[in-house]
């Protein structure tokens, strides 16, 4: 193949490539064009899971337990799909959040979850970032056989006066568990 005909196969490529998200940074570097694109590509590439099914069919697993804090507020149902675990890519968090709305579950938040490459809570030098953010952690897993981990909420649909990036959202509540029948 000549370079006269493999001029406009390279510029295509190139144009494609312009066209991705911009990759997360393994480092604080902080660019609000980056992180605006990148927090428009996490909520484009989520919205369609608005429809829960959807996400459970796509490998999302549901869950019926409720996250929550008394006094910060809640987080609500995490569905986990274990193929994403690791990805700081805004396109596919670990954990889409959803949480009890008038017509019953809603999309409100997503979620990165990066296991702790050394697996010790001391260290931090594999903290991973996203958005321009660092993850929370490194933490202890929050269920059995889950390892050391960082994570990092982001509520895409729902907002939380603390913070685009806060843990908990004071507009999220979780039902209290009803009384053992007597």
């Amino acid at each position: 193949m000549s370079v006269r005909t493999l001029a406009p196969v390279l510029a295509a490529v190139t144009a494609a490539l312009t066209l991705l998200p911009a990759p997360a940074r393994a480092t604080a570097d902080p660019d609000p064009v980056r992180e605006a694109r990148e927090l428009s590509a996490a909520a484009k590439s989520t919205a369609k899971y608005a429809n829960e099914a959807l996400a459970i069919k796509d490998g999302w697993i549901r869950t019926d337990e409720c996250a929550s804090d008394p006094k910060s507020g809640g987080i609500g149902y995490h569905y986990v799909n274990p193929k994403y675990v690791g990805s700081v890519d805004p396109n596919t968090p670990a954990t889409l959040v959803y949480a009890d709305g008038p017509k019953g579950r809603e999309l409100v938040a997503a979620e990165w979850v990066v296991n702790d490459g050394d697996g010790t809570l001391e260290t931090t030098d594999d903290r991973p970032y996203l958005f321009g953010m660092p993850f929370d952690g490194p933490m202890p897993g929050h269920v059995f056989g889950q390892p050391h981990h960082y994570e990092l909420h982001v509520w895409l649909f729902r907002n939380n006066p603390r913070g685009k990036f806060a843990v908990h959202n004071p507009n999220v509540t979780c039902p209290v568990a009803a009384s053992p029948a007597r």
